[in-house]
C-alpha cells in the first residue's frame, strides 16, 4: 500500500467516528512501545490507519471478536 487513508479503512470500520477513535487508541499503544501488526516504516498513526485496513485491529463487540489475537 503506498498510501493510507481513511476511506482504505473504513471498509473493516465503517463508521468515521469510531474508527477515527480506534486508530488514534492503537497509534497510543504503537508510541508506548507495542509492536506493529504491520510492516511499516511511518508514524504511528499511518501504521495504526494500516492495521486496520489490513484487518488486524478492530472493533470488540463486532462478530470477529473471537478471532482477535491474544496480547
Amino acid at each position: 500500500m503506498a498510501r493510507i487513508s481513511i476511506e482504505d479503512s473504513l471498509n473493516s470500520i465503517p463508521s468515521r467516528f469510531t474508527l477515527v477513535h480506534i486508530a488514534s487508541q492503537r497509534a497510543r499503544v504503537l508510541l508506548k512501545g507495542a509492536k506493529p501488526l504491520v510492516e511499516s516504516d511511518n508514524r504511528p498513526i499511518v501504521t495504526a490507519l494500516r492495521e486496520i485496513a489490513a484487518g488486524k485491529v478492530w472493533v470488540k463487540g463486532t462478530e470477529e471478536e473471537s478471532d482477535m489475537p491474544e496480547e
